[in-house]
């Protein structure tokens, strides 16, 4: 009766340790977060810091919404003097699907000068204007690009020879004169190409001309000269335009009066002008 006390004792204590360890588990699972439902939270928390992606930094505002009427941008004195006899004194406007991002115009005309012989001049100013566009760039970025493009594609010009370009200050905000002689219909051609930018526009100006029936040959520096003269008063002209400097949303004033032309692009107007110029020369 007595033994039996003691050993009761025992039996009980040792029936205590296993809900001593079991109670110390759960303990341990619930704090450490090493269980499924601890996992699964952990997961949660790390996938919801790394989810933010930063913000693209909005692009810079195009300069100028609109274009000048090609055609008006150079004065009638300077087309006077440049291209004299013109067969359209007004030019002959290019084809494009919207004026207000691509324009462009030429003159071309036959001075004769009797016994002395004739001389030939043909001139052609086009407009490109580019809009700022969050995937695509600046408005002014995107034209500096164009503009290099420009200038190479005038550099690589089919049949130039003596082929030079420089830089030619103070027209607008970056300029280069590519200069060049080129033999076409048995006539010896000297043409200068002005390529300039001006915020979000580039312009490309050019001049060429030749001596008929035994007249002379114009001076490259003469032809240049002229070149720059009116690819000032082109690149001048931007400024000047309605929707100068507004917010790009803006649309621009004066758009009745600019019809786009359908069917062509500008581009495609300005090849059937050159060569309508071309054809024009060989008759003459």
């Amino acid at each position: 009766m007595h033994r039996s006390a003691p050993r009761l004792s025992r039996i009980l204590a040792c029936a205590a340790v296993p809900l001593m360890l079991v109670a110390v588990g759960c303990s341990s699972d619930s704090g450490s977060g090493s269980g499924a439902e601890g996992k699964k939270n952990a997961g949660s928390s790390s996938s919801g810091t790394g989810s933010t992606k930063p913000t693209k930094p909005a692009v810079e505002p195009a300069k100028f919404t609109d274009l000048p009427d090609a055609c008006t941008s150079i004065a009638k004195k300077t087309i006077a003097e440049l291209v004299p006899e013109a067969k359209k004194k007004g030019g002959t406007a290019g084809r494009s699907s919207d004026l207000s991002v691509r324009g462009s115009c030429s003159w071309n005309g036959l001075d004769d000068k009797g016994v002395k012989g004739s001389q030939y001049r043909w001139l052609d100013v086009a407009f490109t204007r580019f809009g700022s566009d969050q995937s695509l760039g600046s408005g002014a970025a995107r034209a500096t690009e164009d503009y290099t493009k420009q200038i190479t594609k005038e550099k690589a010009s089919e049949g130039a020879q003596k082929v030079a370009a420089v830089a030619a200050p103070g027209i607008g905000d970056e300029a280069t004169a590519i200069t060049y002689s080129l033999n076409k219909t048995d006539e010896d051609f000297e043409n200068a190409t002005i390529v300039a930018r001006t915020g979000n526009v580039v312009v490309t100006l050019t001049y060429n001309g030749a001596g008929y029936a035994g007249a002379k040959t114009p001076s490259a520096a003469d032809i240049l000269k002229d070149a720059q003269k009116a690819a000032k008063e082109a690149v001048a002209a931007v400024g000047a335009t309605a929707g100068s400097g507004s917010a790009e949303a803006t649309p621009p004033a004066g758009g009745a009066k600019k019809t786009p032309s359908a069917g062509k692009t500008e581009d495609d107007g300005k090849k059937d002008d050159k060569k309508a110029s071309s054809k024009a020369t060989a008759k003459s």
